[in-house]
C-alpha cells in the first residue's frame, strides 16, 4: 500500500511540472448610469420600449462557453444595467434566427426550461460568492444563491425582483428589476462587482457568457468581469414580515375502540416568518411555530445494515443559506450540522399497559427559530442558528382515562459558523461551533444530556486557483447519565463492545466522550485537462455527532488518491468527455488494513448530447467492524462490480436514461443487480411528466439476523437473504403561467426479504466462506408451531439452546403530494396540498406485484387537505 501511495504521489508531481497552464483572460468591465429625474423608470413589460434605455450603450460580445470554448455563439445576445436608489435594472435583447425554433417552456420558479438568459452578480466581489437572477422566454423567473465558486447553486433562495419577456422579429427580449434590498453589500463612493451574463440557446444546448470563462478555469466566480458606474448607492436594510395561516383536515382508516383513530381530525395552525436586514450584509431570519405541510415527503428506503438513513433537508427556513452552515469535516454525508435533527421524531416511547392505546406525535414541534448570516465586505461570513423544540408527549388512553409521557425533551440547538477571506480571496479559514441541551426528565435519561462540537477549516489556491490545499479538524464532546453514555459507546455508530478490539471496551461508569475527526487534501482544481487530488481523513473511535450533525461510523482512517483527465475541446464524435481512476485504503485505530479499493468511471456526452457513463471497481479486501454489530471483524470476500448508464437528448421533449449495476462476490457471498429506467415526456410547453422506476435483486448468504448465548458463547446468526426491491416515482408538473403551478409527487416503495441457509459465525475472518460460516443442519433447526420463530438444537440433545425470531419481511410504503401553488404578489403564495400515504407490512411470501395491488392499492390511505396562505409584508 505504501509503495502504491508514493507511485500516486510521484506521478501527481510529475502531471504538476508539465500539465498545461491555466489561459489568462483580462476581466471585461461595463459601466452603468443612474436613472435622472428627467427620466421616468423602465416599466418591467419586457419590450425595451422605455426612454430611460437610451442613457447607456450596448454590452455584447458573447462568447460560446459550451460546448465549443471560445468559439462565437450561433445566436449573439447583449445586454444594458441602470440603476436608481432602490434598484437594478436589466435589459437584454437574445437574437435569434429561427423564430419557430424558440424554446417557450413554462415551468414554475426555478424551473429553468427552455431558453433563458441570468445576471449573475457577485456584489461582495470575494470571487467566491454571487447571486443569480434568470428569465426565461417565457418570463419564469429563477433566482440562485451561488457559492463555493460556482460548484453549489442553492434555488431555494427566492427573493423579491421583477421580470418579463417579450417574442418580437428579431429574436426575443427581457427585463428585470432587482430591488438593491435583495443584494449584500458595503458601503462605498462607488460600487465595483463582479459580474458576467450568461445565455442558454436551448435547442443547441449551448451556453455563451459576455465575461469569457476557459474550459479549464479552476472555477466560475473568480473568472467574472466588473460592473463599474454604481455611485452614492445607499446599502438598503431588508425588513420582510410574513405571517401564515393553515388550515388542515386529516382521513384515515378508524379503528375500533381507539380514540385516537376516529377517522379523522382538523387543525388550525398560524405562524410567522420574518426577514430583517441588519445591515445591508448580515440578516436575521426568524421562524415561531414554522410550518412545512407543502413539503414533499421523503422517499422510501430500508436500511438492512443498521446505519441511519440520510435524507436531504426539504424544509425552507433551513435549506436558504445553508451554505454558510455547511461543515463537511471528511468524506460523504458526514457534517457537523445536519439540519434534520431539529424537529426529529421523538426518540422515547410510552410505557403501555394492556388494553391501552397511544397517540405519539410524528415530529418534534419547532417553537422558534433564528438564523443570523451574512457575509461582510471584509471577508467575513457569518452564520449563527438558534432553535428550541418543544416538550412532545405520547398521549395514552385507558377506557377513557388519559394521560401523557414524554417523549421528546424540550431542546435548545445552537450553530455558530465563521470564515475569513484573505490573500486577494485566494484563501479562507473558519470555525465552527454547536451546542445541544435537553432538559431530561427521569424517562428519558438514556438520551443524552448535552452535546458539543466545534472545528477549524481552512483552504489555500494558488497559481491562478489552480492548486489547492485545504483541510479541517473536528472534536466533539457529549455528556449525559451513565446510562446514556454507556448506550453510546454501543451504538453502531462506535461498538465499542466489539470481541476482538483492544483499543475500546465499554466502560459503565463513564458520564462523557470527547473525540476527533478532520481531513487533509492537496490538488490540482484547473489549468490544462488534468486534474488530481489525494489525501487523508480521520474519526476517532468517541467522535459523536448525531445529536445536532450526522455521522455514520467513527473509528476509521482512510487515505484516497484521485486522477482525472478532461476532454474538453468538443469533436466530430463527442461534445465532453472525462475519465477519472481512484483508490482509497481504510484502517481502524487499532491500525487493522480493513479495506482497499480501486475504481474507473468515465463520462461522454455524444455530439447528439445522448450520454453513456460508466464504472468499474475492484475491491481485493474488505474488512467491516459492524457487519456483527458489536461481534469480532468481519471479512467479506473479493468483490467486483461494474455500473453502465445511457441516456437520451434530454432537450427533447421525450427522453429517457436507462442503468445497470452489477456487484458480485466471490463464493457467491452477495450480489447485486439493479435496473434503472428513467422517462421525462413533455407533450406540450407548460406540462411535463417524468417516471423514475429501479428493480434491485440483492441476494447475500451473510446477512445479519441476531445475537444468541450459546451455554456462554456469543452466536452471531446470519442467513441467506433473497431481497428484492422495486420503488418507482412519478412527477409531473403543469404550469398555468409563471406564478400558478400544480404539482405531483407519487412513489410506491415495495422490499422484501426472505431466509433461507441459516448459519452462524464460526471464523469471522477466514478466506474461504464455507470456514467463515457454519450451516444449521436439518435437525438443529425447526420452526416454531406457531410459525414466527426459529428453534435451535445446536448439540443435537433434543433440548432447545436458543432461538430466534423469524427475519422474513415485506415493507411496504406509498407517499404522494399534489401542490398547487399560487404567487398571487411576489414574495406571497397560497398552497393548497393533497397528501397521501400509507405504510404497512404484507406478507413476505407473495410478489412484489402482488404486494403493490393488496398493500398499497388494496388498502384505505391516510389522507391529508391543507390549505396554507402567507402575505409578506415589505417595510
Amino acid at each position: 500500500m505504501r509503495n502504491y501511495c508514493c507511485l500516486v504521489l510521484v506521478l501527481c508531481h510529475a502531471i504538476i511540472c508539465w500539465s498545461q497552464d491555466s489561459i489568462q483572460v483580462v476581466p471585461k468591465k461595463v459601466y452603468t448610469t443612474k436613472i435622472i429625474v428627467d427620466n421616468p423608470v423602465p416599466t418591467i413589460d419586457g419590450t425595451l420600449d422605455d426612454r430611460a434605455w437610451n442613457l447607456v450603450p450596448w454590452s455584447d460580445e458573447f462568447i460560446e462557453r459550451q460546448p465549443d470554448e471560445n468559439t462565437p455563439p450561433t445566436e449573439q445576445s447583449r445586454f444594458k444595467i441602470l440603476y436608481d436608489q432602490e434598484y437594478l435594472y436589466v435589459a437584454y435583447r437574445c437574437f435569434d434566427s429561427k423564430l419557430d425554433k424558440i424554446e417557450k417552456r413554462l415551468s414554475r420558479r426555478d424551473g429553468f426550461a427552455g431558453d433563458r438568459i441570468a445576471i449573475i452578480i457577485d456584489s461582495y466581489h470575494d470571487k467566491r460568492t454571487a447571486f443569480s437572477f434568470s428569465t426565461t422566454v417565457a418570463g419564469v423567473k429563477g433566482d440562485e444563491f451561488v457559492s463555493q465558486n460556482g460548484n453549489n447553486w442553492d434555488d431555494s433562495w427566492n427573493p423579491i425582483w421583477y421580470t418579463a419577456s417579450n417574442i418580437d422579429d428579431e429574436g426575443w427580449t427581457a427585463e428585470a428589476k432587482i430591488p438593491f434590498s435583495q443584494l449584500k453589500f458595503g458601503k462605498a463612493k462607488e460600487q465595483i462587482w463582479g459580474l458576467q451574463v450568461t445565455r442558454l440557446l436551448f435547442r443547441e444546448q449551448e451556453r455563451s457568457v459576455w465575461q469569457r470563462v476557459p474550459q479549464n478555469a479552476p472555477g466560475f466566480i473568480s473568472e467574472f468581469g466588473e460592473l463599474h458606474g454604481l455611485l452614492d448607492i445607499e446599502p438598503q436594510k431588508q425588513l420582510e414580515i410574513q405571517p401564515f395561516v393553515v388550515n388542515q383536515y386529516d382521513s384515515y382508516p378508524s379503528e375500533i375502540d381507539n380514540p385516537f383513530r376516529e377517522g379523522s381530525d382538523y387543525i388550525l395552525n398560524g405562524g410567522l416568518d420574518a426577514k430583517i436586514g441588519i445591515t445591508n450584509d448580515l440578516t436575521l431570519d426568524l421562524t415561531v411555530n414554522p410550518d412545512f405541510g407543502q413539503v414533499e415527503a421523503d422517499p422510501g428506503a430500508i436500511a438492512l445494515d443498521g446505519f441511519q438513513i440520510f435524507f436531504r433537508e426539504q424544509r425552507p427556513f433551513f435549506i436558504e443559506n445553508k451554505n454558510i452552515f455547511d461543515y463537511e469535516f471528511a468524506n460523504g454525508n458526514d457534517n457537523v450540522f445536519y439540519s434534520r435533527r431539529i424537529g426529529r421524531s421523538p426518540q422515547g416511547s410510552p410505557n403501555l399497559n394492556s388494553g391501552e392505546y397511544v397517540n405519539v406525535p410524528n415530529n418534534t414541534t419547532i417553537l422558534g427559530a433564528a438564523k443570523f448570516s451574512g457575509k461582510t465586505k471584509d471577508g467575513w461570513s457569518i452564520g449563527f442558528l438558534e432553535s428550541v423544540t418543544g416538550n412532545m408527549y405520547a398521549e395514552i388512553d385507558n377506557n377513557g382515562q388519559r394521560r401523557k409521557e414524554l417523549v421528546e425533551p424540550l431542546t435548545n440547538y445552537m450553530v455558530g459558523r465563521l470564515q475569513k477571506d484573505f490573500n486577494d480571496r485566494n484563501s479562507y479559514v473558519g470555525g465552527i461551533f454547536t451546542a445541544t441541551n435537553r432538559k431530561l426528565d427521569a424517562n428519558l435519561e438514556f438520551l443524552r444530556k448535552a452535546a458539543y462540537s466545534g472545528g477549524l477549516d481552512f483552504r489555500h489556491n494558488w497559481k491562478e486557483r489552480r492548486y489547492y490545499l485545504e483541510g479541517n479538524v473536528v472534536m466533539s464532546h457529549v455528556n449525559g447519565s451513565k446510562e446514556s453514555i454507556t448506550n453510546t459507546q454501543e451504538e453502531l455508530t462506535h461498538l465499542f463492545q466489539r470481541t476482538d478490539a483492544s483499543h475500546v471496551a465499554v466502560d459503565t461508569t463513564r458520564t462523557s466522550l470527547t473525540g476527533t475527526g478532520g481531513k487533509i487534501e492537496i490538488g490540482k482544481a484547473g489549468g490544462g485537462n488534468w486534474r488530481y487530488w489525494t489525501g487523508a481523513n480521520w474519526r476517532s473511535p468517541e467522535l459523536e455527532l448525531n445529536d445536532i450533525g450526522f455521522l455514520r461510523q467513527a473509528d476509521d482512517i482512510r487515505q484516497y488518491g484521485v486522477l482525472q483527465y478532461l476532454l474538453l475541446k468538443p469533436t466530430k464524435f463527442y461534445r465532453q468527455a472525462n475519465a477519472t481512476i481512484s483508490e482509497f485504503t481504510s484502517f481502524d485505530f487499532e491500525g487493522n488494513y480493513n479495506r482497499i479499493q480501486y475504481e474507473f468511471n468515465g463520462f461522454i456526452n455524444y455530439q447528439n448530447n445522448w450520454f453513456t457513463e460508466i464504472g468499474a471497481s475492484h475491491k481485493p479486501r474488505i474488512f467491516s467492524n459492524t457487519v456483527l454489530r458489536g461481534g469480532p471483524r468481519w471479512r467479506w470476500s473479493e468483490e467486483n462490480f461494474y455500473y453502465v448508464f445511457a441516456g437520451t437528448d434530454q432537450r427533447k421533449k421525450f427522453n429517457m436514461t436507462m442503468g445497470y449495476v452489477n456487484s458480485r462476490m466471490k463464493q457467491d457471498n452477495f450480489a447485486l443487480d439493479r435496473y434503472v429506467l428513467r422517462f421525462r415526456y413533455q407533450p406540450f410547453d407548460a406540462f411535463s411528466l417524468s417516471l423514475n422506476m429501479e428493480y434491485e435483486e440483492n441476494p447475500n448468504k451473510t446477512q445479519y439476523i441476531t445475537e444468541a448465548d450459546f451455554n456462554g458463547t456469543p452466536r452471531y446468526i446470519l442467513g441467506n437473504i433473497d431481497q428484492r426491491t422495486f420503488v418507482t416515482s412519478l412527477r409531473f408538473n403543469y404550469s398555468i403561467n409563471p406564478n400558478m403551478s400544480i404539482q405531483y409527487y407519487g412513489q410506491p416503495f415495495i422490499s422484501r426479504g426472505t431466509y433461507t441457509d441459516f448459519n452462524f459465525v464460526n471464523n469471522p475472518i477466514a478466506v474461504d466462506l464455507s470456514e467463515r460460516i457454519s450451516l444449521y443442519g436439518p435437525n438443529q433447526i425447526t420452526k416454531s408451531s406457531d410459525n414466527v420463530s426459529y428453534l435451535i438444537d445446536e448439540n443435537l440433545d433434543t433440548q432447545v439452546d436458543y432461538q430466534f425470531s423469524d427475519p422474513d419481511f415485506a415493507f411496504v410504503q406509498f407517499r404522494s403530494n399534489l401542490v398547487f401553488r399560487w404567487e398571487y404578489i411576489p414574495g406571497s403564495e397560497i398552497f393548497l396540498v393533497w397528501s397521501q400515504g400509507v405504510t404497512g407490512l404484507g406478507d413476505p411470501m407473495d410478489s412484489l406485484s402482488a404486494s403493490l395491488d393488496g398493500q398499497i392499492w388494496g388498502q384505505e390511505r391516510d389522507n391529508t387537505f391543507l390549505i396554507k396562505a402567507t402575505y409578506r409584508f415589505i417595510l
